[in-house]
């Protein structure tokens, strides 16, 4: 499978996710500047983490409108898979491939630290081979992570079985108190109706090796090449 990784001004996650992606997962990877036009033939787009354009005006407004999302809009619209973590996912809510919001942290604070979350459906890409009872331990690292939709969006993406990721504690409860930023429901990825677009705020990349002491991000990582290579 071939991933392309897109890099915008102020992006610093993006060789993490590469190095998963390519020395981890064995996988080939190509870098995709913000201002390019050619997504060169990668079968699956990534939009990685960081402070695109610094976080002005609001987290992935900017970059947004990078002349790359033009060609990333197309190719979600055609079927193509596309992957935000973190700033990535806050990117895919500006354009309108995701839906809902994603605000300031409850408490005002940059949040760092390992949360837990599990899967909430089967029925997705990036969650099809992860038991939806495990608790994944997996880093976050935002600002704006507080996850917001309306009551008529919040309703549709549950009835459409949409939500990725729900926040929890270390055995699996979804609690207020496992909630991190605020977000509604818990919620800490969603995809949108098409099941083709996958964003959520966690950092698997940060969780994919021995050599960091935690592996339970290889679960997403290795979900999407199971399912892309049945």
């Amino acid at each position: 499978m071939k991933f392309g990784v897109v890099i915008f001004p102020g992006s610093n996650c993006d060789e993490d996710i590469i190095h998963v992606l390519q020395n981890v997962m064995g996988q080939q990877v190509v870098r995709l500047w913000h201002k390019d036009h050619d997504l060169q033939g990668a079968d699956f787009i990534v939009l990685p983490g960081g402070f695109s354009f610094g976080d002005y005006l609001r987290s992935g407004a900017i970059a947004r409108f990078s002349p790359i999302m033009q060609e990333v809009i197309q190719f979600a619209a055609k079927g193509g898979k596309v992957m935000g973590i973190c700033n990535g996912f806050q990117i895919l809510a500006e354009a309108g491939l995701v839906p809902g919001a994603l605000l300031h942290n409850k408490n005002r604070k940059f949040i760092c630290r390992n949360i837990y979350m599990r899967a909430q459906t089967q029925n997705s890409m990036v969650t099809r081979g992860i038991d939806p009872q495990r608790a994944l331990k997996i880093p976050l690292a935002h600002g704006e992570g507080n996850y917001f939709a309306d009551a008529d969006v919040l309703k549709s993406i549950n009835d459409n079985d949409q939500v990725l990721f729900r926040y929890c504690d270390e055995a699996g409860n979804i609690t207020d108190e496992s909630n991190p930023n605020g977000s509604l429901e818990n919620i800490a990825g969603v995809t949108n109706k098409e099941r083709n677009v996958f964003g959520f705020m966690p950092h698997p990349e940060r969780a994919s090796e021995s050599l960091v002491g935690n592996q339970d991000g290889l679960a997403i990582f290795e979900s999407i090449l199971s399912l892309a290579n049945a």
